[in-house]
């Protein structure tokens, strides 16, 4: 397997190569030369298999430049009870007929980033040790990445994290797990701005091939291809869960803000796994929902950007979304390049009219938005049918997804995280305090260290090369 970028100017490289970098040299995204296709036969033998043998079997089709007794025991170490809270890790939870919720969010952080990110941190911990290396990874959090990777990577040789986080914007909960953590090799930066400030500043750093390459700058956003792929594991998982033979379509309702998530499904898809639809589910900041529907791609600026209570998906420049239009366009890497030029000069790209957009359709992707008051009416109506406290996120997708139900299709709702951590929309809803595992009681009450940063480029490379000298010198 190799990979290329998505406009063209990369030459092909391995896994290895790809996974501790962020961007590819020409500024596109890294993806591979080709998906690899999943047989009849294939589904049925890994319907029985656990999470981790799951997990081994998807990614060694990608990272086979890994030794396969490695990456097997990378994923053993990954996926345990121990981590997740059960063996099941993926739980499927039936909600009604035909509608399911995939509870992604058992892991240590209560989001379902943790399911590729811890995967995340033993890899890189792995390979910076094979190759005798360091990393400074730098990222960018809307909410739920920025927790899961550092708790991912905390006291990993090798590995320092800087994560950016627009100021205030955060919920107390998320804010604290974040920034409660002193260990020496994590360093939180709130930036004064929004998220698409905090992504603009980490792919401004990560563009300065020269400052990357002598400050070994790598990124678990997910832009990250290793993280995305990761993902695609649970899609096969809430398939098998759902269904009893492989003559069976559903359809996933994602919740959506960077395109990573609904891009892992995309690649299931792509490789060869029964979908129908991939149901992108939008709040107020609805850039997405507006490509799928009109075929018009109008990231928002800064001061356009809503605070909503999904904080998660307050973000208007989708950064993974850039692989799937290399997709809809057959994988023409000049049109994609220039189609993200004119997002630079004009800020936005149309492809309405065109026959790449009139064949969207066979992707399977459809859209929706929620508001405020649909997410808050759908959290005290999950609740009151079925017995189950969703989070804001979850609500978005919840609400989204019955409008594009069919008939005897299942559809499974991706659960983003644990309602303990939006707590304020939570009790807006139910008028009561939700549910919180022991070890997060009063958790917003700790100390928080953190750096507060007006939206500079130039002050985040000059506090990351201090903080690496420091490091080094201690």
């Amino acid at each position: 397997m190799r990979y290329v970028s998505t406009r063209g100017g990369m030459p092909p490289a391995t896994f290895s190569e790809i996974l501790l970098g962020g961007l590819a040299p020409d500024g596109g995204l890294v993806l591979p030369q080709s998906y690899p296709r999943i047989d009849d036969a294939t589904l049925t033998r890994w319907r029985a298999l656990p999470y981790a043998e799951l997990a081994f079997e998807v990614l060694r089709r990608y990272a086979d430049d890994i030794p396969e007794a490695d990456l097997r025991e990378l994923c053993a170490r990954t996926y345990t009870a121990q981590v997740f809270g059960a063996d099941d890790i993926t739980p499927l939870r039936r909600l009604d007929t035909d509608l399911h919720l995939l509870r992604l969010s058992n892991g240590p952080t209560l989001a379902f980033k943790d399911v590729a990110m811890q995967l995340l941190g033993n890899l890189f911990e792995y390979v910076l040790a094979r190759d005798g290396r360091e990393l400074n990874i730098l990222g960018a959090t809307s909410g739920d990445t920025g927790s899961a990777a550092e708790y991912a990577m905390r006291g990993k040789r090798g590995v320092r994290v800087f994560m950016l986080s627009p100021h205030g914007r955060m919920s107390p909960f998320q804010t604290a797990q974040m920034f409660s953590l002193a260990d020496p090799n994590i360093f939180n930066i709130a930036v004064q701005g929004v998220f698409d400030d905090c992504q603009d500043m980490v792919k401004a750093v990560s563009g300065d091939l020269a400052f990357k390459e002598r400050w070994a700058i790598g990124t678990v956003n997910s832009i990250n291809w290793a993280r995305v792929v990761a993902q695609v594991v649970y899609y096969f998982r809430g398939y098998f869960a759902a269904t009893a033979s492989n003559d069976q379509k559903v359809s996933f309702a994602v919740p959506s803000g960077n395109f990573g998530n609904v891009l892992a499904g995309h690649i299931a898809r792509m490789m060869g796994l029964p979908i129908s639809r991939l149901v992108v589910a939008t709040n107020e900041n609805d850039v997405l929902d507006e490509f799928f529907r009109t075929g018009r791609y109008r990231p928002r600026s800064s001061a356009e950007t809503r605070q909503t209570s999904s904080p998660s998906m307050d973000i208007s420049k989708a950064s993974n979304f850039e692989r799937f239009v290399h997709d809809l366009l057959a994988g023409a890497t000049g049109q994609v390049a220039g189609l993200w030029k004119d997002l630079e000069t004009r800020g936005e790209f149309d492809l309405s009219g065109t026959p790449e957009f009139a064949g969207i359709a066979d992707f399977g992707f459809v859209s929706g938005r929620s508001l405020h008051a649909d997410r808050v009416a759908t959290i005290r109506d999950t609740m009151q049918r079925y017995g189950v406290v969703v989070d804001t996120h979850t609500a978005d997708g919840l609400f989204v997804a019955r409008q594009w139900r069919e008939p005897g299709v299942p559809m499974l709702c991706l659960e983003t995280a644990q309602p303990a951590k939006f707590a304020d929309t939570i009790r807006e809803a139910l008028g009561v305090e939700p549910p919180r595992p022991a070890a997060y009681q009063g958790i917003e009450a700790h100390a928080q260290r953190f750096t507060l940063m007006p939206a500079d480029v130039r002050l985040l490379k000059q506090y990351i090369a201090e903080r690496v000298v420091a490091s080094l010198a201690a």
